[in-house]
């Protein structure tokens, strides 16, 4: 027999362009957007860079169009069918929530690429992908209402925020947990976040005052260049942007106190990691059970993250630009962190399982860090403490008695 008539034809599969998005969402998502190249891509489908390039023209391409999938999945879930005319309020809501939490599963690793890497989107992409959302959270806002028409328009909108964020988060971690109960669990979640009644916020005026002390050089640098991380995403920052950002002569006094970009990198995570390791023993020893011990260590990284919330964010988002050396140890100790967290859930509440009790631990920190990026530093919008009420509903939304009440 010939080689002739043993050739065998290979066949291009008709879903190529589908494959190509999927496969590009996965690995930027894993490994960050900038970090992943058309060859990383190809060499991951099995195919060469020019097959890949006839189904889309450049990389920025498939990131863009899949965020942009992304969010019409996002729309098309909160938009009602015509018979929903007839339905409850309740059901007409349970319905976006079931499509949401099903949209969230299925697209997981493009969730986790909208949370970390949307800031990379060219100004008008940003804004076309920013009003999709915007179009998406008013229509829940509006299902919301029609649970709760005792709610303002404000509170409506926070609960929106919550549980957006809330099922989005399980694009943080692959928690092994069949998608049936994670759709479950978030479900559950996402009602008691329209249930619950928010606490009544202090008075702004009410809060002592507080004198800023100029900060010292190394710490005027470390700002700057968090604020620029924060901003533009840290590929796309320069050590001469941080220089001209902190008013200085040259690099050259930057690298006094600093080894290199990725050393202010380091220094900004290893502020957050400290600063969460050193609350959990002595809050654990003064507490007098492990539920009154997590919502005093909720209370207080609620409290740290919103009062520095750049910082927050570039501990959320940019672990995958810290120097190599320094990857594996602080992964290290951001799993052992949510880890203790998972340990005081669980012995709070023992029905939770151990994946279940990681899912909520990571809605929780997620809710935080996305409040942040939401509404900012403004009281009035999003009070500090309707943030923390709401990381409490994230893990002990079940257990109401075993809450521990807040100041």
């Amino acid at each position: 027999m010939t080689s002739e008539e043993v050739r065998v034809h290979r066949h291009r599969p008709k879903d190529r362009r589908a494959q190509i998005a999927a496969t590009s969402a996965a690995a930027f998502a894993e490994l960050g957007y900038h970090q992943v190249s058309i060859t990383d891509i190809g060499a991951r489908l099995g195919i060469t860079s020019a097959a890949l390039y006839r189904h889309y023209p450049s990389k920025y391409a498939i990131f863009a169009a899949e965020l942009f999938r992304l969010a019409e999945v996002t729309v098309a879930a909160v938009t009602l069918p015509p018979q929903a005319q007839q339905w409850t309020p309740q059901r007409r809501l349970g319905h976006a929530l079931e499509a949401i939490v099903a949209g969230t599963i299925a697209n997981r690793p493009t969730v986790a690429l909208a949370r970390r890497e949307a800031r990379y989107l060219d100004p008008p992409d940003r804004a076309t992908l920013d009003d999709r959302f915007a179009t998406a959270t008013a229509m829940l806002s509006e299902l919301v209402a029609g649970v709760r028409p005792e709610l303002s328009a404000r509170e409506c909108g926070v609960r929106v925020i919550a549980m957006f964020s809330a099922v989005s988060s399980i694009g943080d971690h692959r928690v092994g947990l069949s998608a049936k109960s994670i759709s479950a669990l978030l479900d559950s979640l996402c009602w008691a976040i329209v249930e619950t009644d928010l606490p009544e916020p202090e008075s702004i005026s009410d809060r002592p005052g507080t004198e800023v002390a100029s900060p010292l050089k190394h710490e005027l640098m470390l700002r700057q260049a968090i604020h620029l991380f924060y901003e533009r995403g840290y590929a796309n920052v320069s050590v001469e942007d941080i220089v001209l950002a902190a008013d200085l002569q040259s690099a050259s006094a930057l690298y006094r106190y600093f080894r290199s970009k990725g050393d202010l990198l380091t220094t900004a995570f290893h502020r957050v990691t400290d600063r969460m390791v050193a609350i959990i023993g002595p809050t654990i020893a003064e507490s007098s059970c492990p539920a009154e011990a997590l919502s005093k260590i909720v209370t207080y990284y609620a409290s740290e993250a919103l009062t520095e919330r750049e910082l927050a964010y570039v501990y959320y988002a940019e672990s995958g630009h810290l120097p190599v050396d320094e990857r594996t140890p602080v992964r290290t100790v951001r799993r052992l962190i949510v880890d203790q967290w998972a340990a005081l859930l669980i012995a709070a509440r023992p029905e939770l399982s151990p994946a279940e009790a990681h899912i909520l631990v990571h809605a929780a920190l997620g809710l935080v860090v996305d409040f942040g990026r939401v509404y900012g530093d403004d009281e009035k919008l999003c009070p500090q403490r309707w943030v923390i009420w709401l990381m409490q509903i994230a893990l002990f939304w079940e257990s109401p008695a075993r809450w521990h009440k807040l100041p």
